[in-house]
């Protein structure tokens, strides 16, 4: 053999190979074919690992998409209680006492059909699909916030229809005579019990002001937790 055919001769390397029975033997392969191979094998289990980053960012960005969706859902049920304290603030100035009672009763239902759905988008939150607890707790924040609006516009409506107990007296309500008279009492009792009818007044105005001020840091904290929402938003719709 010349030294020109030794020096191009092909390399043989040794391949263990395990057959179906766990036997062992040895093939022998050429050096430039098993280098081939590998060289394929790292391609193939490249595209592999680029196939399922893709299928993992698919399902992120499905899984994002959804909860885009659920979260304007809860966007929209805070709309529709907007609306419904808007009508409740109306009917309150406009309405007599039977059409304004038939009002709440309504918007009593409304409300409870919006905790509801608050509620089911809250379950979804936590449910394995989304594993999303932190904007469960921020619809119950807000869940926690409406309930305390909603009690205290209540307090706030009815301190205003029963008015300052000075002012209840010169209405003329008090008065226990049936038959047409003009109230000179009324001035002589106010005088005789003037500091009591005083600390009446001041604690009436001094419990409006706390339901007044309770239901402007209610509104304070919803709209800051709306923000919050619409923020995340915001961010996934980027991602």
């Amino acid at each position: 053999m010349s030294s020109f055919e030794y020096r191009f001769k092909p390399v043989l390397v040794g391949v263990m190979l395990r057959n179906r029975f766990g036997r062992i033997r040895v093939c022998l392969v050429k050096k430039e074919t098993l280098i081939h191979t590998q060289h394929r094998m790292e391609e193939f289990e490249k595209k592999v690992k680029i196939s399922e980053a893709m299928d993992v960012d698919d399902e992120n960005a499905s899984i994002n998409l959804h909860i885009v969706s659920l979260l304007r859902q809860f966007l929209a049920v805070q709309q529709r209680r907007a609306e419904a304290y808007a009508k409740l603030k109306q009917g309150f100035t406009e309405l007599g006492d039977s059409a304004y009672q038939q009002l709440c009763r309504e918007i009593t239902v409304q409300f409870n059909d919006c905790s509801k759905e608050v509620l089911a988008l809250e379950s979804a939150f936590l449910s394995p699909t989304y594993c999303r607890n932190d904007l469960a707790s921020l619809l119950r924040s807000v869940q926690v916030q409406e309930k305390q609006k909603l009690h205290l516009t209540a307090t706030v409506q009815v301190l205003k229809k029963a008015g300052r107990p000075s002012e209840r007296l010169v209405s003329h309500e008090n008065c226990k005579f049936r038959n047409q008279h003009e109230c000179v009492h009324v001035h002589e009792i106010t005088e005789a019990a003037g500091t009591e009818e005083a600390e009446a007044d001041a604690e009436y105005d001094n419990a409006m002001k706390e339901a007044i001020q309770g239901v402007q840091d209610a509104v304070t904290t919803i709209n800051e937790h709306l923000e919050e929402v619409r923020y995340e938003i915001a961010a996934l719709e980027e991602n």
